[in-house]
């Protein structure tokens, strides 16, 4: 049966994949009323299409950072792909490259940075947790700049790590034929069984707790790097990341695997545009799975998105190959949703294309 749909790859990843790995990747915090809502709020967003435009000609391109890409849909960190499949993140990195779009090398990764560096050309950005040992963290920030990495996602999200039940449940540990290749021979202590979550007792032991918004500034004295903010969902963080020097923010709630019970992603978005002022770009991530998510998150002024778990679940079906399928299916849905709504290019994608039901119901924006 011919795959149709990026939905379509989890169901068969939850068939072939053991358990513990399964659950790592698709389950959220606590109740997990975060992960269902990051999907269903955007069957909260319609479409206001505008007709009998020539729509001929369609561009998807767009430039993130100052890099021109093939469309604004981008990878989003995500841990241990290796789990997935044994290619793992060097799958990622050639679909993603061969896509024409970015990759985000999550810090817990299975490649190091420069195993991924080494799969060829493409424009890659790094995911940066702030370990206690700040040593530990300016010598992968330079690891990665060495690698040709082009900006360093900083995940402020995450002082301590959400209560994923599955992982406790599950006593969930990393394979042991695999590591967390970016801090091998670092002596950090290992992702090993507990008696709840392996990750979570990691986490607490190394990631630093007191991380706050001067460390953002120290970060910009270690590396030249542009610093997109990961994480941040109110207007309030919006405009202290821009004082603190954040070349852009990512609105995310970690895959409603941290907080439970902070709004979907797509319902913080016009929150925290609104605060950047556009002064910086704002993207998004959490509950993308169709090309008319994509739209609908450009139209209420995200500059791009990224997508975890869909990479993770296609990875897990059909390696690279079904990497790069879920890139263009995604790409080729948001072209066709562009068509029908009457726009060419991704400027001319507007507020005025969407009606939100939280909207004043019954009054037509002014054109």
């Amino acid at each position: 049966m011919e795959i149709t749909n990026v939905s379509e790859y989890e169901a068969i990843a939850k068939e072939k994949l053991p358990k513990m790995i399964y659950d790592y990747y698709a389950s959220g915090a606590e109740d997990q009323w975060t992960l269902k809502e990051n999907r269903n709020a955007f069957s909260r967003i319609l479409f206001r299409p505008r007709v009998l435009v020539d729509v001929s000609k369609i561009d998807t391109s767009t430039t993130v950072l100052g890099f021109k890409i093939s469309m604004p849909i981008m990878v989003a960190p995500t841990a241990m792909q290796k789990m997935a499949h044994p290619d793992g993140e060097y799958a990622t990195a050639r679909a993603a490259s061969a896509a024409g779009t970015i990759m985000t090398l999550s810090s817990w990764a299975t490649s190091s940075v420069e195993e991924v560096a080494s799969t060829g050309p493409g424009i890659r950005f790094f995911q940066l947790y702030v370990y206690k040992d700040r040593n530990v963290v300016a010598q992968l920030v330079r690891r990665a700049e060495r690698a040709g990495f082009k900006a360093i996602a900083l995940t402020v999200d995450t002082p301590r790590l959400g209560r994923r039940e599955a992982d406790i449940k599950n006593r969930f540990t990393l394979p042991s034929h695999l590591t967390l290749k970016n801090f091998e021979g670092l002596d950090l202590g290992k992702l090993d069984e507990t008696n709840g979550s392996g990750l979570a007792s990691y986490a607490a032991g190394q990631v630093d707790r007191s991380l706050s918004w001067k460390d953002v500034k120290w970060l910009q004295t270690i590396t030249h790097l542009p610093i997109l903010v990961k994480g941040v969902i109110t207007a309030e963080d919006t405009r202290l990341a821009i004082q603190a020097g954040a070349a852009g923010i990512i609105v995310s709630n970690h895959g409603a695997r941290q907080l439970d019970y902070v709004p979907a992603t797509i319902m913080a978005l016009e929150e925290v545009v609104k605060a950047a002022q556009g002064r910086i770009p704002v993207f998004l991530d959490g509950g993308v799975r169709r090309g008319t998510d994509v739209f609908k998150a450009l139209a209420l002024g995200a500059s791009g998105i990224f997508i975890g778990r869909p990479v993770v679940f296609s990875l897990a079906v059909d390696g690279e190959a079904g990497v790069r399928k879920v890139l263009q299916m995604l790409r080729d849905e948001f072209e066709l949703t562009m068509a029908l709504s009457g726009c060419r290019s991704l400027k001319e994608i507007t507020r005025n294309h969407v009606v939100t039901k939280w909207d004043h119901p019954r009054v037509a924006p002014r054109l």
